[in-house]
Order: structure tokens, then sequence, then C-alpha cells
């Protein structure tokens, strides 16, 4: 795939209905000879989209107009390269527990949560928040994390987690206000909900900071999961994060989490993990695949805005 074509698939798959600015600026990128030759330059893990929008609103370049975007990045194209090379997209959408919720609060309790590619760590707390299927509202506080839940119950109960530990390469300090603005640059400008839920997930996290490692999720996960308690099920978690890892590790990696006591519990695209027997999705979004041990279990949202469950459990 092009670098254009991975532009024109960002914008009609993913930004398309979510972001209008983002979905204007991939296509201006994708026509544009200029920018591509430059993004060209990168590594292919450094061209994608979500990183260039995020580098250049955090460092306070415009946006909205494709115009001014394109004359902005041309002109500080030294500075946005760098902050691209040390900057990988680390979205870290505590909307996703949402969607997470119906597998996590049905297994064995309590829990140790392990996140593979934690980022800040967001995602570790889904006993903490609250939560709204629909009319159901579970749990008290905030943030309050919407699903629309189709082809399953919503949970009735939040899970208990006895131990949570995030593995990053470069894992985010959810007290450092750094880091926290590099997230909040990652969130797509419309989305004034998403900051409004960064920031009181932020304050989750910072009252009871996680325990994140640096490290590999093949060469340091062993030494990480024997870490969690006796007595809980140990949970491995990860969302969107195997698509930023090469097919050799990322293989390496499923070995791995196979073999490890426990469950597996992942939210990657159907082709990540070589899943095929899928019902067709709902619609032409993007989709993410839910999956509990290997075995996919519904259709979910980037943002777990949405989950669709399958009729049946589809085939590994």
């Amino acid at each position: 795939m092009t670098t254009a074509d991975r532009y024109v698939e960002f914008a009609t798959r993913e930004a398309h209905g979510v972001s209008p600015t983002y979905e204007r600026l991939a296509h201006a990128v994708a026509r544009d000879d200029e920018l591509l030759a430059l993004l060209d330059g990168l590594p292919a893990a450094k061209r994608q989209p979500q990183l260039l929008f995020g580098v250049v609103r955090w460092l306070g370049g415009p946006v909205d107009d494709p115009a001014a975007f394109r004359a902005h990045t041309v002109a500080h194209w030294v500075a946005v390269r760098a902050a691209m090379l040390t900057r990988a997209v680390q979205t870290n959408e505590a909307g996703r527990c949402a969607a997470l919720l119906p597998v996590l609060a049905a297994l064995p309790q309590p829990l140790a949560l392990l996140e593979v590619g934690a980022s800040a760590g967001l995602c570790l707390y889904p006993d903490r928040y609250a939560y709204r299927y629909g009319d159901h509202l579970l749990g008290p506080g905030e943030p309050v994390l919407d699903c629309a839940l189709a082809g399953t119950d919503p949970p009735t109960v939040r899970p208990e987690v006895v131990w949570r530990a995030g593995l990053d390469l470069n894992p985010l300090d959810v007290t450092d206000p750094a880091d926290v603005a590099w997230l909040d640059a990652l969130i797509w400008p419309e989305h004034a909900h998403r900051r409004t839920r960064l920031r009181s997930a932020a304050a989750v996290a910072a009252a009871d900071p996680p325990e994140l490692v640096r490290g590999d999720l093949v060469d340091d996960l062993p030494a990480l999961a024997a870490r969690a308690p006796a007595g809980a099920t140990l949970v491995v978690l990860h969302t969107s994060v195997l698509y930023q890892v090469p097919p050799p590790r990322r293989t390496a990696f499923v070995e791995l989490v196979r073999a490890l006591p426990g469950h597996w519990v992942a939210a990657e695209a159907a082709d990540m993990l070589g899943r095929g027997g899928l019902p067709a999705p709902p619609d032409g979004a993007l989709y993410n695949v839910l999956s509990l041990d290997g075995t996919p279990l519904a259709w979910i949202r980037s943002h777990g805005q949405a989950a669709h469950w399958f009729d049946r459990p589809a085939r590994p």
C-alpha cells in the first residue's frame, strides 16, 4: 500500500462520518506529491495519518484548513519530522473499556490485568469507570463511557481488579502534563467529549497510578505476567496495538500469550490476527474484532462507542 493509499483509506474508513476535519485533511495529503515525498522519507511505521496530524496539532499547527496545514507542515518539516520520529500513536482511549466490559465482567473474579501497549494505562481501570449502554447505567462517578451494545445483554457488574500493570515500549506518565498533552493531541479535532473523557480518566489513573513497565511485548511479557498475584485471574489485554508490530513479532506474541495461564482479551483489526469466517460488519465503518482466548466474539468500533456481538462465536 502506498502512502497515498494509506491516507485515502484512513479518510474513507476511519475518518468518514467521525471527523470531517481529518477526512478532508487525509484526502488533501493523498493528492499532494510534495507532502507524500516528505512522508516517504520516514520509516513506513512513521507515516500514519494519526501521527502526522497529532504531531502538527501538538506543535501548535493548524488542521482546520488543508491549505494552512500544508503550508505550516512544509515550512516546519524539520520539527514535524523530528517529532514524528520520536513520538508514536499511543491513543489511550478509556472508552474502549465499555466494549471490553462484557468479557471482563464474565471472567472468574478477581482479575489481574496486564495491558500490552498500555500507553498511559487508562484502559487498566475498567472497575473505576461508569458505563452507559442505552438506558442501562452501571457504576457511579466520571467518566461515563457510552457504548451502543447489540447482540448481548449489558453487564450488570463491574469487574474486581486486584492488580494492574502495563507494558509499553514508551510508557506515558499520566501525572506528566507533557505526556497528557500528547494524548490530547491524538484526539481528533471535533471530539470534545473525548477530551473531557481523557481528563476524567487521567484523574482516575493519577489518583492511583498504574505500574507501567518499559519493555517489549515478547521479550518482557513473561516476567511481568509472573508478578500477577496468586488467586487472581490473569488477563492479558490489548487494543489496536498489533498493527504497529512487525508480523514475525506478532506471531511470536500470539504463541507466547496463548501459553500463559489465565485469559487473553484482544481488540484488533481482523487481519492482524488472521481472522477468518467472520460475519459481515454492520456497515462500512472501520471495526476491530473483540476476541477471548483467540475466539472472535464481536465487531467493535475503535473508540469503544459500539459493539455488535456475533450470533455465535466465529471460528478462530
